[in-house]
């Protein structure tokens, strides 16, 4: 039965619950954090950890992209940022950085970004930013907007792209239009016409997850990747659901899809409001399978935007919804250690997923998909 509550004569409203306000309820039993596996397979594609990461250039370059590959997650490059557009990305970040280090306003810091975004993107240099990557040997995977996903799509394949993430701040199966014509994305035919996995969102709800799920999605990206003091979706548009609730829904989507094709399975991405190691396992104990981190790890020296953190959408040339902030000052890691330990840092901030595994550990579950029926209870 759906909470509702009055907020006026004759309108109602639903009751919602964000990661912070919901908890993990420990079972009967224990085990060990070695007889835990944090493993998670998307398609063919198995990955060690549950993380991919938020596609913005202030945390992955190829570099990092790379070395998140090696430790197991997925790095996801983005294929409208920077790397696309300038042949000396250090130089385009360095501007930004000092100019945040001489305390330049927040406006004046989107309005950098909004003007190193206005630079065309170049096929050549994001063809050399995938050729990194895959050189490598880890999976490939590049993000880009709903409006630019038929034109970048054939070059990123022919790159070597192996995962394809569409992602905007909230995407439809009804509607996805380029900005170029009038002529709207169909979805379900744009997927059904790729030979590679396809990562869609962000949704919010049962009904926009389900109609995701049916375009022939293989994961659904629940959330825009909201970080407080960071996202401004909320003030700038009104928009946003609280992200427990926002995962839960979308895990029935996924189980009710289960049953209607009689056993695809879609894998549900949590991005949003995952600022410590708790609020990962709390997005997995509420239905996802997976994680999309951004601001936890613009901390790892290995970031880099050096600490500033920002999503796509500051770079968004008239209506930017995020700003640019400092991320994590007192903290020193590098990425090995923010996402397995040790740590000396009490606030679940280090050791990331070496966090993960103890709390389904300390409830009595050995995998993913049994951490997912754990107990919840909600903060009165």
């Amino acid at each position: 039965m759906r909470d509702l509550v009055d907020i006026g004569m004759g309108r109602t409203a639903r009751r919602a619950f964000g990661l912070d306000e919901v908890e993990i309820v420990p079972s009967r039993r224990t085990r060990s954090s070695k007889d835990v596996s944090t493993t998670w397979q998307i398609d063919a594609y198995r990955f060690d950890i549950p993380l991919i990461t938020h596609p913005t250039d202030a945390i992955v370059s190829p570099g990092t992209a790379v070395a998140v590959g090696e430790l197991g997650g997925l790095g996801v490059l983005n294929a409208e940022g920077l790397w696309a557009r300038h042949p000396n990305v250090d130089e385009a970040l360095f501007r930004l950085v000092t100019a945040a280090e001489e305390g330049e306003d927040p406006a004046t810091l989107v309005r950098i970004l909004q003007e190193l975004h206005a630079a065309p993107i170049r096929v050549d240099l994001l063809s050399e930013a995938i050729k990194q990557v895959r050189e490598s040997g880890v999976t490939v995977a590049a993000r880009v907007s709903p409006q630019h996903a038929a034109e970048l799509t054939p070059d990123l394949l022919a790159a070597g792209v192996e995962i394809l993430v569409v992602q905007g701040t909230i995407v439809s199966a009804e509607h996805v239009a380029r900005e170029s014509t009038d002529e709207p994305l169909n979805l379900k035919s744009f997927i059904a016409d790729l030979d590679v996995p396809v990562i869609a969102g962000g949704v919010h709800d049962y009904r926009t997850a389900m109609h995701l799920m049916r375009t022939g999605a293989a994961g659904v990206i629940v959330g825009y990747g909201h970080c407080v003091g960071v996202t401004t979706t909320d003030s700038s548009l009104g928009i946003g659901v609280p992200m427990a609730t926002a995962i839960v829904d979308a895990a029935a989507a996924r189980r009710d899809y289960l049953d209607e094709t009689g056993g695809r399975y879609v894998h549900v991405i949590a991005d949003g409001d995952v600022l410590a190691s708790g609020d990962i396992a709390k997005s997995i104990a509420c239905g996802a399978d997976a994680v999309m981190l951004g601001a936890p790890l613009a901390v790892a020296s290995e970031a880099p935007g050096q600490g500033l953190y920002w999503t796509s959408a500051a770079a968004h040339p008239s209506l930017p919804r995020s700003r640019v902030v400092s991320i994590g000052e007192d903290l020193e890691v590098d990425l090995k250690t923010l996402l397995f330990g040790p740590s000396a840092d009490a606030d679940g901030l280090v050791n990331l997923f070496g966090a993960l595994r103890r709390a389904m550990a300390k409830t009595g579950y050995s995998d993913l998909k049994e951490f997912q029926k754990v107990g919840l209870t909600v903060r009165s």
